[in-house]
């Protein structure tokens, strides 16, 4: 008979209970990583979800933004360049741009528990390139049309309108102020005007006195016609030459020619501009020039797209701006996006734009504009506009005003509405 000694039983029981407990501790600790990371996991997708709710609720609460400014403006409501409202637990916080070349730029950025999304909107009279359905404001120094000139839309003037012969506004013409008057004119639809001299008005004409002028229908003027201002203030320009003076200072001409390219801006020009011969300027930020500026022979100036996007720019001269010679001076393309050129000074002429130039914006509060041979815009606005003999100028917009009878009336539309951020 045999017997096992207790020592080397009890060292066998020992080692099968430890490999029994490491086997436990290594399943414990398995069973606690996988369900650690399965929490995590869970967890991970919670935050998940919940930051997509959130950037939902910021997403919509922007658009809520947007929806009111619009509402606001489209209704006539009270609202403010800069807003803040809440939409639900979101705060949204509105900015909308002062109108340029008759587009507003709305911008709305909601915010949900520190989570950001932006849209923006370009809210715009609506036109076509082949439709011309809005004025074209001018101040007190009104227009002289010479021989053979033709105006392509409706116009709006604080100041006399005055033709010669074989001239013609194709569209509807306003006078503003009593004692201002219309004379020697071809209207191509409706008159409003104080005094109406030797014109043909093919609408309407509403007027207080008529002498020698023919309408199908001529109405009495109840009431005088108000002036408008124009639309750019003078603290508007102050604020325009100092984001051009942040960017520096340029001493002497800024000169590009023979297919030149450059980037400028923001920038303070002091002396002139002159880009010619297919040379190429892309503004990257407000320019201010103290002297003149002068773009021809098939110049092209454009906003720089990735500096602009939606937004428009703006160019200011405190002499004299010459366009000439099939050149032009545009925005980026995009919806919404300009280029306004500014001429500080009351010369006479301000601003020349001739020899089929395409332009977006043109703007003197205090001189006159000449225009000579023809030129496209979208808006044009001075204190007086001169054709020369044979001058043609095609208005896309100008003056929202409901007695423009033409297309729409002065109708407003949404362009472009996109997230941003």
């Amino acid at each position: 008979m045999r017997f096992t000694k207790p020592w080397a039983i009890n060292n066998s029981n020992h080692q099968k209970g430890f490999v029994a407990l490491l086997v436990a501790v290594l399943i414990l600790v398995a069973m606690v990583t996988i369900s650690v990371s399965m929490a995590n996991l869970i967890i991970g997708q919670h935050k998940i979800s919940a930051n997509i709710i959130k950037s939902s609720q910021a997403y919509f609460a922007a658009e809520a933004g947007l929806e009111d400014a619009l509402l606001r403006l489209v209704k006539n409501m009270n609202w403010t360049t800069t807003s803040t409202l809440e939409a639900g637990k979101a705060l949204v916080t509105t900015e909308i741009l002062e109108k340029v070349a008759g587009v507003r730029t709305i911008t709305a950025q909601g915010d949900f528990w520190e989570i950001i999304r932006k849209v923006r909107a370009v809210y715009e009279i609506s036109t076509e390139k082949t439709s011309f359905y809005y004025g074209a404001q001018v101040g007190e120094g009104g227009i002289i049309m010479d021989d053979g000139s033709t105006i392509h839309g409706n116009v709006f003037s604080n100041g006399n309108i005055v033709a010669a012969t074989n001239t013609e506004i194709t569209g509807t013409a306003k006078v503003a102020k009593t004692g201002n008057y219309l004379e020697g004119a071809t209207i191509g639809e409706d008159a409003y005007v104080d005094i109406c001299k030797n014109s043909t008005v093919s609408g309407t004409l509403t007027c207080s006195t008529s002498t020698n002028c023919t309408a199908p229908l001529i109405k009495q003027l109840t009431e005088e016609i108000a002036t408008t201002s124009l639309p750019i203030s003078q603290e508007q320009i102050n604020q325009w030459k100092d984001e051009a003076l942040a960017g520096g200072i340029y001493s002497g001409d800024y000169f590009l020619q023979a297919k030149q390219q450059a980037q400028l801006g923001p920038k303070k020009i002091e002396g002139n501009l002159k880009i010619q011969d297919s040379a190429q300027l892309f503004i990257t930020g407000t320019i201010w020039v103290t002297g003149i500026i002068t773009f021809q022979n098939d110049a092209k100036v454009r906003l720089d797209k990735a500096s602009y996007g939606l937004l428009s720019g703006v160019i200011i001269s405190d002499d004299k701006v010459t366009l000439q010679d099939s050149g032009e001076a545009l925005g980026t393309g995009e919806p919404g996006s300009y280029l306004l050129i500014v001429s500080t000074p009351a010369f006479d002429p301000a601003i020349i734009i001739q020899n089929s130039f395409n332009a977006d914006i043109l703007y003197t509060q205090n001189g006159w504009i000449l225009i000579q041979d023809s030129a496209d815009v979208r808006e044009l606005t001075g204190y007086g506009i001169h054709l020369k003999n044979n001058a043609e100028i095609i208005y896309e917009i100008g003056l929202e005003d409901a007695s423009f009878t033409s297309g729409p009336g002065g109708s407003w539309e949404v362009t472009s509405w996109r997230e941003i951020e």
